[in-house]
């Protein structure tokens, strides 16, 4: 989970380990996509991609299915642990899901079901229920009762007139390679970057360096970068084994705590609302204004 703030104070934007600005094209910073991942099933594992389409609601096939419990609120890292391990992917025609334990994978073609009402964090919405035969598998896997839903309907962004799937409240997260670096010198041992599950991840603005800009141009491709990602105990679920431990939340809390609009939070990344759309790659130039 992401948690969402307004009115972000930059921290240490646009500096690298050095104390140096990034790379500057015409007053606006340069930088390159290193890293792109798309989640198909909300709150599991990420699936990386060398290039993505980007859409209104973000890259293609993100978040289009959540786990629901029988109250019908969606599953998350926070009680379920083991989502983390699960690693779908979704072509638009088959949708697969491999997890450690499980005897087979499970291959599911979507189907046209009951619209359930669902919830995202208490956020009304609707997904298509997918059926016995996935219900039974994920249920089973995860030692919970659950089902799986496609979304349906529209859901709008908390700012900025944007649309999504099932995110938490924006459709696109970004971080930069370099503020995963920074953060890694203070840590005891290093983070590999999927404990933040970022979208689109960046490398040339330096640490932090995602803080500043408020557009990102990829070729036509435009995003619009509208709040702070606030960061939540998931990010201490480690994504490979989904052992829970402290950090890195505690060593983020003591230098990028900040309050926002009256809400304090912890913030690492940005959260953005696609403005232009096409096709971007990993080794694409990103202009950063």
């Amino acid at each position: 989970m992401v948690r969402e703030f307004r009115g972000a104070t930059p921290v240490g934007a646009g500096e690298n380990s050095a104390g140096e600005g990034p790379a500057r094209d015409g007053g606006s910073a340069v930088a390159v996509v290193v890293e792109l991942n798309v989640f198909p099933i909300k709150s599991a594992g990420g699936t990386p991609l060398a290039e993505a389409e980007l859409t209104p609601t973000g890259l293609r096939y993100d978040r289009e299915f959540m786990l629901v419990r029988p109250d019908l609120r969606h599953l998350s890292q926070r009680e379920l642990p083991r989502l983390a391990t699960l690693r779908p992917a979704y072509d638009g025609g088959k949708l697969v899901v491999g997890a450690p334990g499980a005897v087979t994978s499970l291959v599911h073609e979507p189907v046209d079901g009951p619209v359930l009402d669902v919830t995202v964090h208490g956020t009304p919405c609707q997904g298509v229920d997918q059926g016995e035969e996935a219900a039974t598998w994920f249920s089973g896997l995860l030692g919970a009762p659950c089902r799986l839903v496609r979304f349906t309907g529209t859901r709008s962004t908390s700012r900025g007139g944007g649309t999504l799937t099932y995110a938490d409240g924006h459709p696109l997260s970004v971080l930069s390679r370099e503020s995963l670096d920074d953060l890694n010198r203070r840590l005891d041992g290093p983070l590999p970057m999927d404990r933040f599950r970022p979208n689109i991840v960046l490398e040339g603005l330096g640490p932090y360096g995602e803080d500043a800009p408020s557009t990102l141009r990829i070729g036509a491709v435009e995003i619009e970068l509208t709040k702070p990602c606030g960061r939540c105990v998931i990010v201490n679920v480690d994504q490979e084994s989904a052992r829970k431990s402290g950090e890195p939340l505690r060593v983020l809390a003591g230098y990028r705590t900040r309050v926002f609009d009256g809400d304090r939070g912890i913030m690492f990344g940005r959260l953005g609302i696609p403005r232009a759309f096409g096709t971007i790659a990993v080794g694409d130039t990103v202009t950063a204004s």
